[in-house]
């Protein structure tokens, strides 16, 4: 294994570490987010091509677990169409930070990205300008559109 796949691996479980072990469970004590209404089951249900049955298909795929406070940026991720990758979790997060939406989750993850991913400026700064460019998605009623067709939901973004 080379120095650089040891850096990546490493700076990936880093990244990992500070997301799901750190900054989540202290986002569930400080805000009081919405309840995700839906199991897994539910979201089976949907009809196909709808963003609640898309997101539990992605997460299998993706072979993760629906977590009801974590939702949200997965949907964020189908929307977007941005990957599960280190590289795509912080270009979600650019786009959020040039659509507008300014938070500690995004400002830390834009920041880590930018000291510790330099082969990826290029994309954080391409999702960047494409989250400027875009209408604000920032307050969109996210489990409110679940039922609709992903496609259309795409479109209003682009």
């Amino acid at each position: 294994m080379s120095l650089y796949q040891v850096i990546k691996k490493q700076r990936s479980a880093l990244l990992v570490f500070l997301t799901h072990r750190m900054a989540l469970p202290l986002l569930k004590l400080i805000r009081k987010p919405d309840i995700f209404p839906y199991s897994a089951e539910d979201l089976q249900q949907f009809p196909v091509n709808t963003l609640g049955y898309d997101l539990v298909h992605f997460l299998h795929h993706k072979e993760l677990d629906l977590l009801p406070y974590y939702a949200r940026h997965d949907i964020k991720h189908i929307l977007l169409e941005y990957d599960t990758t280190d590289e795509g979790e912080v270009c979600l997060q650019c786009f959020m930070l040039g659509n507008g939406h300014i938070s500690f989750p995004v400002l830390a993850t834009v920041l880590y990205g930018f000291v510790t991913m330099p082969e990826y400026w290029a994309s954080f700064k391409k999702a960047f300008l494409r989250g400027k460019k875009c209408a604000p998605i920032a307050g969109w009623d996210w489990f409110g559109i679940l039922t609709h067709p992903t496609i259309s939901l795409r479109m209003k973004i682009k």
